[in-house]
């Protein structure tokens, strides 16, 4: 029998995060992962998400290098498979580095399924992992999520976020991507630069409900402008095998395509079934998602959770996207700073910054002028679009944009958008001001660095027409 101070089921980006925290200060600290240590970042998610996005950014910076004077004929062949191979790799390289991280750390890991037990033991839990039984005071459970699919015909023939991320196939020549969330609009626009004949299929008018709108529209018309095909107000009604692909057949008529990627949400299927939780009373919503107060414990005095598979009631503060990697970090080591080093500890959930890794980048932090207004804000806005200064040799027609968010009555920012190269880079750095508190007079005073596109950002000072 082996007793810890926590014990945390599911070692993604949240769960080892706390561990290592907790671990820091003293606590003993056992964690289970049935999978991969990492979790979904880091094995089928952000990281490598990202490096196919540089994978598909250098075909432009390839095109765009002529102007600058590099003798480069056709676009080179893409080996896409090796491309895979090498993200597998580093992935594998991630993995290891992860597990490293616990054992150094002195986190104990346990390999397999874990289960809460319908009993007692003194004043904590019973956890079963294999044949190995566990004694603990405290459960954190930061299991994630999954890819959810919808109940249609031919379903079964599409691909999720797992297998686009993890697998070694041949670049599609024709490929449908559904869903108009942020991990759809990076898979089509990725596909799309690396050659792939690219359709994007959603059932609104535009991408990325939630997002500023100036960033949505924008976006979309840069994406278009780079050859991808948007397909707004449409349902899938059913998925056909033919004789060389598939056919989306949908209300709109039938899309042929080699290959199908279904990205119409992870968040909303919580990997909490099956785990022992039910069994204990625990409050979850109909899909499995764990009701947390803000200090991240559910209504079983010991049992916590963060992540993407628990709610504390809806923060309402404006960031379009909440079930983000950092947000899992941010809340794993504030659950140990409050539970062993006596230090509670507030998420800045008002000023999450998040970005779209499409090609162009978009970017936000705060609240978007739609979300601002509606939650009673007087507000002036700020918004430029320019073409960056890298066109200005390529003759390329790409535009950038920023818009900033200003509560009139506080002169204070609300919110700062982004479409265009670098935009992640350039928001991280915003959403520092904006979680200190900064005005637009501190933006205004802030001297320019030159020449840059996030200088736009400290020069905007003609407010827009609404």
């Amino acid at each position: 029998m082996t007793t810890f101070d926590l014990f945390i089921i599911g070692a993604g980006s949240g769960g080892v995060a706390c561990a290592r925290r907790a671990a820091s200060y003293g606590a003993k600290v056992g964690i289970a992962e049935a999978r991969r240590v990492g979790g979904t970042c880091v094995i089928r998610g952000c990281v490598p998400k990202k490096l196919m996005h540089y994978g598909a950014h250098f075909g432009e910076a390839l095109a765009d290098a002529r102007a600058y004077g590099w003798q480069i004929g056709e676009r080179p062949p893409l080996d896409f498979e090796a491309l895979c191979r090498a993200r597998n790799q580093e992935i594998d390289r991630l993995n290891g580095i992860y597990i490293d991280m616990l054992k150094k750390a002195g986190v104990e890991l346990f390999t397999g399924r874990a289960r809460v037990q319908p009993r007692w033991s003194g004043d904590g839990f019973v956890v079963a992992v294999g044949e190995h039984e566990i004694h603990t005071r405290r459960i954190l459970v930061a299991v994630g999520a999954h890819p959810s699919l919808p109940e249609i015909d031919g379903i079964e023939h599409a691909m999720t976020s797992d297998e686009v991320l993890e697998q070694v196939y041949p670049l599609p020549r024709r490929l449908v991507v559904v869903g108009a969330g942020y991990i759809g609009v990076e898979f089509a626009s990725i596909f799309r630069a690396l050659g792939a004949d690219t359709t994007l299929v959603l059932r609104g008018d535009l991408p990325l409900r939630g997002f500023e709108e100036d960033l949505r529209r924008h976006l979309t018309d840069e994406m278009r402008a780079h050859g991808l095909k948007i397909q707004p107000d449409t349902r899938v009604e059913r998925i056909e095998r033919t004789s060389d692909g598939f056919a989306l057949h949908t209300n709109r008529g039938v899309i042929a395509c080699d290959r199908v990627i279904y990205a119409t949400g992870r968040a909303p299927i919580p990997n909490t079934r099956g785990i022992g939780l039910e069994d204990l009373g625990v409050r979850m919503s109909d899909i499995g998602v764990i009701q947390v107060d803000r200090g991240y414990a559910s209504n079983v005095k010991g049992i916590f959770a963060v992540g993407d598979c628990s709610d504390h009631g809806g923060h309402g503060l404006g960031a379009a996207q909440f079930d983000l990697t950092p947000v899992a970090i941010a809340e794993g080591r504030a659950l140990a700073e409050a539970q062993f080093n006596d230090n509670p500890q507030t998420v800045a959930y008002e000023t999450i910054p998040t970005a779209v890794f499409a090609l162009p980048q978009a970017s936000s932090v705060g609240l978007s002028e739609a979300r601002a207004r509606s939650l009673g804000y007087d507000v002036t806005i700020y918004r430029t679009r320019f073409r960056p200064m890298v066109h200005t040799l390529t003759g390329g027609s790409g535009r950038t944009m920023m818009k900033l968010v200003v509560d009139k009555a506080s002169d204070r920012v609300l919110g700062c958008h982004m479409v265009g190269e670098d935009a992640a880079e350039i928001i991280q750095g915003f959403a520092v001001a904006l979680t200190a508190g900064a005005t637009k007079a501190v933006f205004d005073a802030t001297v320019a660095l030159h020449p840059t596109a996030a200088e736009e950002f400290v020069t905007m000072y003609q407010p827009a027409q609404s």
